[in-house]
């Protein structure tokens, strides 16, 4: 459950009348903590591609409205349009986040492509919520081109509010167009009564490309359409729903005070128990049950609610839906913590040095950061980080640029009314309520995980030890021993490495001879094959004739890919020059140095005694009493005289110099001859079985310890390859100033500056530096990412000059 939802639960459950769980609430309890949902944004480094460039991309991966815990592991596959897949990654997610990118292949024809992205554990539900982001590639030399598709049919659908449409109930409607291409930008309609098609009962216009809204009381034995016509003259005719001449009828109305509600009735008995249950990201945060439900109007404070889609759904005494309704919290106040610009030097002048810093915030830890050209579109002016959040993520059906929804000068009267035309999609209560629950059948593993088996001449060799030996420059060769099941099988869960890592194994039993054993290695994940269908696009393809000429865009595009190989050939080479005139941080020397590749976690804090000259830990009779107050979760019991160290209240491993020891132990080594102490919140090979954590000892003596004897044992040992993560190609970009930029003859880079992770210090202000293009007069500044303290997107999208 939410961090946040918890805190004003119950708040809301006591103002809501309270009573004892029925079936819909111990279901959807049930649902909620058993079955979380993830849901997937990707930020691209620009909008659209030709054939033979990198997309690089940001992914942020969400549970509910706060970054995800779930998954450590994102894969991201790459689609033509007739669903052949072209290539695949996996990534790494640190905290929810990660990065990489996919090369575009020359020779790909001009078309509308597919970037698939999901979790493990998102294949255990509808494939509808996992990402798939449609992007444009063209290629000039392709037979065919891409033109929008601004003359398809389009649909036009009605909704009346709640589901029902009863007799003098005046009902509001919202009214939803869809298309397979791009939908009408001016429409309106109106209403008429079948037996006076002459007369328009109310008439109204669309607010967007997506919906409109109107508003009826209608009469019994009556029967009403809605005529739709858009700018160009093409009309269609709804027939709106049959009047009931019974029923229950749910008002909803949402501001920043206050989400107030009411039951409005129909030829229904008097005393009736009804209930209305509300809630958010599948947690229940409401609830009313009485027989005067219909007498008056409910009122759930918005300030004790976070942003994000809010469903009620009215019950009657048999747990029966009779209607219900999904509303934004708070539309027009919006929790985005925006970042502040400061020292903005900008120069618009040809390959001129432009610079701006973001003032420092201890609670971020890195920004993603994306520079464009002025006149370059985005990939979040159609979908962005705060619409994938609140609303796509969840919501699945084709809309127009949901951005729209969440940018400083929305229309949230539309938002409302786009909403009403949807239902929750992530289950549905006649399948909750019936007790039918996702089939779980894939659990995410830590990062990158491999199952290994053993044989001996054949045969299982059950409850069998094994070492595992690498070897690493400088490092000397580190050992790692593994133990079988009774089945000769073993794991290694929580590598993080990049591209491959080469291991030497044998039996721990030297009778044994190599020859007679063998290993297999087999990953503990796997991509999906992709079921559903594509989704569909604004544009269409045509035969290109020989007169075509490539747009402006296009012709940017080409000659920015021309110029790309040797940007990055000479921008290598003044980075050589940086590594060898800057001396390595210190402390990740020594990091490197002392720890193996076994032992690296992508959530660690280093404690580095050699180059701290502060080193307080000298006086300390223990180093974990010493740790603790310094590494936030970590806490010490007593046990039989000994410290015991626990994170998030899990007792965790002590590692001495990589070799795992007795809690007993740490007093027997002191202070003053540890170089080193890692404390490790995250899976790790080393640990047992993959590890949740641990304590890393490295002493001053010896050097390394841990290593075999003989450096050359591992070229005498059978080896295997495993593969690790796929490792993402620099972004690069030019550096003036410098000769050896002088031969670009011409630069008309749209994406000037890109970081998908930009580190921080609390202290200081994010300086961000980035060289003109050649034409350039202004700039689409875009900073994003997540605070966990406030549970809040953070979120910058302008235009400077």
């Amino acid at each position: 459950m939410s961090k946040k939802l918890i805190s004003f639960l119950f708040i809301l459950l006591a103002l809501g009348n309270f009573q004892a769980q029925d079936k819909a609430e111990k279901a959807l309890e049930i649902f909620s903590e058993k079955y979380p949902q993830e849901k997937i944004h990707l930020v691209f480094n620009k909008n659209s591609f030709v054939a033979g460039e990198n997309l690089w991309f940001k992914s942020f991966v969400f549970n509910g409205y706060e970054l995800s815990a779930i998954s450590t592991s994102l894969f991201v596959e790459l689609y033509d349009s007739n669903k052949t897949q072209i290539s695949k990654k996996i990534l790494p997610l640190i905290n929810g986040k990660g990065n990489g990118n996919l090369t575009l292949p020359d020779n790909l024809k001009e078309g509308i492509y597919y970037v698939r992205a999901y979790t493990t554990w998102m294949t255990n539900f509808s494939e509808d919520f996992q990402t798939l982001r449609p992007i444009v590639v063209y290629n000039p030399s392709s037979p065919q081109k891409l033109v929008i598709n601004d003359n398809s049919q389009w649909t036009a659908a009605a909704f009346p509010e709640s589901g029902t449409f009863i007799d003098g109930i005046a009902t509001k409607f919202a009214v939803r167009l869809q298309s397979k291409g791009i939908t009408p930008s001016e429409w309106s309609g109106y209403v008429v009564d079948m037996e006076k098609p002459e007369v328009k009962i109310t008439s109204f216009k669309g607010f967007d490309q997506n919906v409109g809204a109107f508003s009826l009381t209608p009469t019994t034995g009556k029967k009403y359409q809605l005529i739709v016509t858009d700018s160009k003259g093409n009309k269609q005719t709804v027939n709106l729903p049959p009047v009931a001449d019974s029923g229950i009828h749910l008002q909803v109305t949402s501001t920043n005070e206050a989400i107030k509600f009411s039951l409005q009735s129909k030829n229904i008995a008097p005393g009736t128990v009804y209930k209305v249950i509300a809630m958010i990201n599948n947690q229940l945060v409401f609830k009313v049950k009485s027989g005067k439900i219909l007498e008056q109007t409910y009122t759930i404070p918005a300030n004790q609610l976070i942003n994000g889609i809010l469903q009620l759904t009215v019950f009657d005494d048999k747990e029966n839906v009779l209607a219900h309704r999904l509303c934004f919290v708070q539309p027009d106040l919006l929790n985005i913590k925006k970042p502040t610009l400061q020292s903005l030097s900008l120069d618009p002048s040809p390959r001129a040095s432009n610079s701006f810093t973001i003032a420092q915030n201890a609670e971020n830890d890195g920004y993603t950061v994306l520079v464009l050209d002025g006149n370059s579109e985005s990939s979040e002016d159609e979908n962005s980080l705060l619409s994938t959040l609140w609303l796509t993520g969840d919501i699945r059906s084709k809309i127009y640029r949901p951005s729209q929804y969440f940018t400083p000068n929305r229309n949230s009267e539309a938002f409302d009314a786009l909403l009403l035309t949807e239902t929750w999609k992530r289950f549905d209560w006649k399948t909750l309520l019936s007790g039918t629950y996702p089939i779980i059948s894939s659990q995410p593993q830590p990062y990158i995980s491999y199952k290994g088996k053993v044989s001996i001449q054949g045969k299982p060799a059950a409850n069998t030890a094994m070492n595992l030996l690498f070897s690493m420059p400088d490092k000397g060769t580190k050992l790692y021993q593994v133990k079988t099941d009774a089945n000769g099988f073993f794991t290694l869960r929580g590598l993080i490495f990049e591209d491959s890592i080469k291991f030497s194994y044998q039996l721990n039993d030297p009778k044994i001879p190599k020859e007679q054993v063998q290993v297999i290695f087999q990953p503990d994940y796997s991509f999906v094959s992709l079921k559903g269908n594509l989704p569909g696009s604004h544009y269409t393809l045509v035969q290109r004739t020989n007169n075509d000429q490539p747009t402006d865009q296009v012709k940017r595009y080409v000659t920015t890919k021309n110029n790309q190989s040797s940007i990055n050939e000479k921008a290598t080479l003044i980075e050589e020059v940086k590594l060898q005139a800057v001396k390595k941080d210190k402390t990740k020397e020594l990091n490197e140095k002392l720890s193996g590749p076994l032992f690296q976690s992508a959530n660690e804090t280093i404690f580095d005694f050699v180059n701290d000259n502060t080193n307080t830990a000298q006086g300390s009779m223990n180093i974990l009493q010493w740790l603790q107050g310094r590494v936030a979760g970590l806490t010490l019991e007593m046990d039989m005289g000994n410290y015991v160290p626990k994170l998030r209240g899990s007792t965790v491993n002590i590692y001495l110099d990589e070799m795992k020891i007795d809690p007993s132990q740490v007093s027997t080594v002191s202070t003053a001859d540890i170089a080193m102490v890692k404390v490790m919140k995250d899976y790790f090979l080393g640990g047992s079985g993959g590890g949740g954590g641990a304590i890393a000892i490295y002493t001053r003596r010896g050097g390394i310890s841990g290593s075999a004897n003989n450096a050359d044992l591992p070229s005498k040992l059978k080896q295997i390859t495993l593969n690790g993560f796929d490792k993402e190609v620099p972004f690069v970009s030019p550096i003036y100033g410098n000769d050896n930029f002088n031969s670009i003859s011409q630069d008309v880079r749209t994406t000037l500056y890109w970081n998908s992770s930009l580190k921080t210090d609390p202290k200081e202000p994010a300086k961000i530096q980035f060289f003109n293009n050649d034409d350039a007069k202004s700039y689409k500044v875009i900073i994003m990412g997540f605070d966990d303290r406030d549970y809040a997107p953070v979120y910058y999208n302008e235009a400077v000059k």
